[in-house]
């Protein structure tokens, strides 16, 4: 049995300053510090802030590997990689490339899943595509691209957690009826109106993907996609890199839907934790410079991001305090997996899964308990 103590927690929606944590595997009692220093377990003295471990629901891959390569090692380098910053959990997140190869990340990660020992935990997969607009198909190979099928997706309904989709793609939304009770369906890489957004909504879709990009933007007569995420009881997640959306955004976005309802991502590619160069994502060459990378025609094709960049970033550009931040980093994407009974909190009964977060950095990291 392990004891944390010193520093300040996060717990709810509240920063305490004088409270343990005693945990091994699960958090097993929040305590006084008093009390808990007359346990006969390890105590761990800490400084800074106890956060709920971040959870990032849309990474491609990190250090040089990626979720499309559909080994072992490879999750497995992302999973370690990822934990030194703060994430405990992810969604391994697939692109638009041939069936064949989607289905065999797919069985990859099912495998992954069983076998894993080491760093962030994989929650299962977030599929980004192959259901999406080819007028916004961002980094995404368009001769892959296909319209929503249950046809080759059925088989691994126990580890897809999520569906990046564009609604205007299932016209009459039979796809979306019939899985919305199953997997998390999402807005994305769209072209829908904000009627067809709104109206996707309706129907089961009840997330939006990195809001602002790949999709149809807010016009004062064209509310578009964005419009329709912003006006209506969605969540929504943002890619916090200063890149991808103007960071004075990050408050309008907050203010808008709440902590509850708003997740900061990565959308990382294999480039993150790298220098710079020349790398493959999703078959296509993209060249990361000064962080950002983009195709050879300058689209952006993901990015370099880390999570514990997500909550500096998020601390420097919105007035949000730490327990709002720990929401948007960690407990509203736990609510929007249904996991937020286990995961995402730190009390009692939950996972271990913990990040101390002191003088801007995250500093420590335990994942089950076990520090990173």
């Amino acid at each position: 049995m392990n004891i944390l103590s010193g520093g300040s927690v996060v717990i709810d929606s509240e920063l305490h300053h004088d409270l343990a944590i005693v945990f091994d595997a699960k958090i097993r009692s929040v305590m006084s510090i008093k009390d808990a220093v007359r346990l006969d377990a390890r105590q761990i003295p800490f400084t800074g802030t106890l956060l709920p471990g971040f959870i990032d629901i849309h990474i491609h891959g990190a250090a040089g590997a990626d979720t499309m390569d559909a080994t072992f090692e490879a999750l497995d380098t992302i999973a370690r990689a990822i934990s030194r910053a703060g994430t405990t959990s992810f969604l391994a997140t697939t692109m638009t490339m041939s069936e064949e190869s989607i289905i065999n990340s797919l069985e990859n990660v099912r495998s992954f899943m069983k076998r894993q020992s080491a760093g962030a935990q994989c929650l299962g997969i977030h599929l980004e595509g192959p259901f999406i607009n080819p007028k916004y198909k961002g980094a995404h190979l368009e001769k892959y691209i296909q319209p929503p099928t249950r046809r080759w997706i059925d088989p691994f309904l126990d580890i897809i957690k999520l569906i990046t989709l564009a609604p205007e793609m299932d016209p009459d939304h039979q796809f979306i009826k019939e899985l919305s009770d199953q997997v998390v369906l999402s807005l994305g890489h769209s072209a829908a109106t904000y009627e067809e957004a709104v109206e996707s909504f309706r129907s089961g879709v009840r997330h939006v993907s990195h809001c602002f990009n790949a999709m149809s933007g807010m016009h004062h007569r064209r509310p578009g996609a964005v419009g329709a995420a912003l006006n209506q009881p969605v969540s929504l997640d943002l890619i916090t890199d200063l890149l991808h959306v103007h960071p004075d955004l990050f408050s309008l976005v907050i203010r808008q839907k709440g902590p509850e309802k708003t997740i900061a991502i990565t959308d990382s590619m294999r480039a993150a934790f790298l220098e710079e160069g020349t790398y493959d994502l999703g078959g296509q060459k993209v060249v990361v410079k000064e962080n950002t990378c983009r195709l050879p025609d300058g689209t952006l094709a993901g990015s370099v991001h880390r999570m514990d960049r997500a909550l500096t970033h998020l601390i420097r550009h919105t007035n949000c305090s730490l327990p709002e931040l720990s929401q948007i980093m960690s407990t509203s994407a736990a609510k929007l997996l249904g996991i937020d009974h286990f995961k995402g909190h730190i009390n009692e009964g939950y996972d271990a899964d913990m990040v101390i977060f002191d003088d801007q950095r995250v500093t420590d990291v335990y994942v089950g308990g076990k520090k990173q």
